[in-house]
């Protein structure tokens, strides 16, 4: 049998792929067997449905201690385009949406001032003036560096983010589970261990979070794939990841800018189809069109993604980075985004419950 025969005879008997599959899938240009594979998995999972959020992200501040040589996003304080928004502002940002918004996204620097009552007034405050949407808020990156403001554990931080009204977790803050490359590229971030550990303590609290992979930058094939494996273990051992989101490097502004080429769109079609293969315990793949862009987040519905992300208002992040994607995207331009690509729109809250199809 041929490796493509190999693969979905294991896939046709509910096994798993192992480390020599998924190197052949991203050795190989066969992206139409490719994607074949990874499109059959998610018509099981969620038929002909593709997911979108009424979202809005806000990046509270881009003061950061870390100081990551891919990042072009943080600023260290003296820069004229440093900033921190207060509060108030925040609350302002938000209602200037239109009505009906079901997620607000919160993750920003590691503020080298501000005490950890800032961050819990902060999620308090939305849930007060927006009771109904769900604050999906913090990184486990985020989370450590506020045990470390408060004392507490990560226990402790997480319980007191609950009772102030934290509703899931995004997954940032991962990059890519190398020891090599974070002392490279992210000394100061934590590692898999502690960023496996927030992240269990959150399902264990019902507090349920999604989980990234950035690739495209100093990472190997066999560093993406230890990755993948190392989520899908985790999620077996602590179950609670509603989403997985592969992030493509975007290496303008950064340190790396120059030394790295921004990652093609073969690779991140290939790697968005192996999430898929791998990650079987995980409910959702979502093709982020903010880094990918419009049209081949559409392509990657067709890749095994079953969500698209949201509308999401301004993100600062990706396009600090030079993104060329646009700084948010309409309800409608979701829906016939979709629909072109020949899928059937779905608006869902930020728990993949579902609000309306558009048939």
């Amino acid at each position: 049998m041929s490796n493509f025969e190999v693969i979905e005879e294991k896939l046709k008997n509910q096994q798993p792929i192992d480390v020599e599959d998924a190197r052949f899938i991203l050795s190989s240009y066969d992206l139409i067997r490719i994607g074949k594979i990874a499109r059959s998995i998610k018509l099981k999972k969620s038929g002909k449905k593709v997911y979108f959020v009424f979202n809005k992200h806000i990046n509270y501040t881009n003061l950061c201690v870390s100081k990551c040589k891919f990042c072009a996003f943080y600023r260290i304080g003296d820069e004229p385009d440093a900033y921190t928004m207060e509060i108030d502002e925040i609350i302002d940002e938000i209602a200037r949406m239109p009505e009906g918004i079901k997620e607000v996204h919160i993750v920003g620097g590691l503020h080298p001032t501000k005490p950890f009552s800032y961050y819990l007034d902060m999620v308090s405050a939305i849930k007060r003036n927006f009771p109904s949407v769900n604050v999906k808020a913090f990184t486990a990156v985020e989370i450590d560096y506020f045990s470390r403001l408060s004392g507490l554990d990560y226990e402790g931080v997480l319980k007191e983010l609950k009772k102030a009204g934290l509703d899931s977790m995004p997954g940032g803050g991962a990059e890519v589970f190398s020891e090599r490359v974070r002392k490279k590229l992210y000394p100061n971030k934590i590692p898999y261990e502690k960023w496996a550990e927030v992240h269990a303590i959150a399902h264990r609290l019902n507090i349920p979070t999604n989980a990234t992979l950035l690739f495209g930058h100093i990472e190997t094939d066999d560093e993406i794939i230890d990755h993948l494996f190392k989520l899908r273990k985790l999620q077996e051992e602590h179950p609670g990841f509603l989403c997985f989101i592969p992030l493509s490097f975007h290496p303008a502004n950064t340190p790396l800018e120059g030394k790295v080429q921004k990652v093609d769109a073969v690779k991140e079609l290939k790697v968005l189809a192996l999430s898929r293969i791998i990650l079987d315990n995980f409910p959702h793949i979502k093709a982020y069109w903010v880094m990918l862009s419009p049209k081949i987040g559409q392509i990657g519905l067709h890749f095994g993604a079953d969500d698209i992300d949201g509308t999401i208002g301004q993100e600062r992040v990706t396009h600090a980075a030079g993104a060329k994607s646009p700084l948010g995207l309409a309800r409608d331009n979701m829906v016939e985004m979709i629909k072109n690509a020949g899928f059937i729109p779905v608006e869902r809250d930020a728990l993949y419950n579902e609000i309306g199809v558009y048939e």
